[in-house]
């Protein structure tokens, strides 16, 4: 069977499609309306959590809706993707676009940590807590101002990966529907993945999954960052250092990658109470260190387009 249909064709479409994600992930960061609702990674959410009500609470119910879910959303989209690229090549690369667009996601990311930035500036504290809900699972409640800095850089860093880089990388190879399985994955981790009850079993294949799905970019991303520390004033050297000792800290096989390495470029300590500390020989972040970290980010983005487009021209020059 022909899968010429997946990939880009050449370097022109493959940067049409990413520049043109990432122009409208500016202007558009976030869907709303009739787009929230056909969003993939909504309705694979609210799919999963609609399955998991109705089957029982074990793992093999939990292996049986993640391959539901993933796979009806998969045929779905590579059905349409098909079918376009046999009408016309630019139906297949407006599509396309649109695939990409709803599997990565890195403004409303910024945003949302930006709203931290400020409210820790004005010194805010209720803000800032309410702000870094939106983008962590942990009670922020009864947080301090130091713990919430760390709570939205560590989320910054770790969520990079599940929105930005792992989708893309998957685009690389397997085109705009290895994206679209990479969120899809992504989505069922949030739905279903925690380890406690009652989704202690049904959610363990989803979090496998996932942990699976991303163990080459987080450790991609995390060199990445090391690389890229000197921009934001950091040495190679300490980040290196403080990713090796303390990579594996963190419950996640793969948080840990990111998180550490930005803990030791930045030289602060990155701490979830009760669970794990990064970087026990600096101090927990303000939020100037928020400012450093976002900068940061831009540059990981930034060349992480650019390293896709050499590895792409590399790919088809073999």
């Amino acid at each position: 069977m022909d899968i010429e249909w997946l990939l880009p064709k050449n370097i022109f479409e493959f940067s049409v499609i990413l520049l043109s994600i990432l122009a409208l992930d500016v202007i558009y960061p976030k869907h709303t309306g009739i787009l929230y609702r056909i969003h993939p990674v909504h309705t694979a959410y609210e799919m999963s959590l609609s399955l998991y009500r109705k089957f029982p609470k074990t793992r093999v119910a939990g292996v049986i809706i993640w391959f539901i879910v993933v796979s009806s959303h998969t045929i779905i989209y590579a059905l349409v993707l098909y079918m376009l690229s046999k009408i016309h090549r630019i139906l297949w690369l407006v599509f396309s676009v649109y695939i990409l667009k709803t599997s990565t996601s890195i403004k409303l990311l910024v945003d949302h940590v930006t709203d931290v930035y400020h409210c820790l500036r004005r010194e805010n504290l209720m803000c800032a807590r309410e702000a870094v809900s939106n983008i962590v699972r942990r009670d922020v409640k009864n947080l301090g101002e130091d713990h919430v800095a760390s709570a939205a850089i560590e989320s910054l860093f770790e969520n990079i990966v599940d929105g930005f880089t792992s989708p893309l990388l998957y685009f690389l190879v397997l085109g705009p529907i290895g994206a679209l399985i990479q969120r899809i994955a992504n989505a069922l981790d949030s739905a279903l993945g925690y380890k406690h009850e009652p989704f202690k079993y049904v959610g363990w294949f989803s979090a496998k999954m996932d942990t699976i799905l991303n163990f080459v970019p987080a450790r991609l991303t995390a060199f990445l960052l090391i690389a890229l520390c000197p921009l934001a004033k950091g040495s190679i050297k300490k980040s290196l250092a403080i990713y090796l000792r303390d990579k594996g800290n963190t419950e996640s096989v793969n948080s840990g990658h990111s998180i550490s390495a930005a803990s030791g470029c930045l030289s602060i300590k990155l701490e979830k109470l009760g669970s794990y500390t990064i970087g026990k020989e600096y101090c927990l972040p303000t939020h100037v260190d928020i400012a450093k970290a976002l900068k940061l980010a831009i540059y990981i983005t930034t060349f992480y387009i650019v390293l896709l487009h050499i590895l792409f021209i590399i790919m088809h020059s073999i």
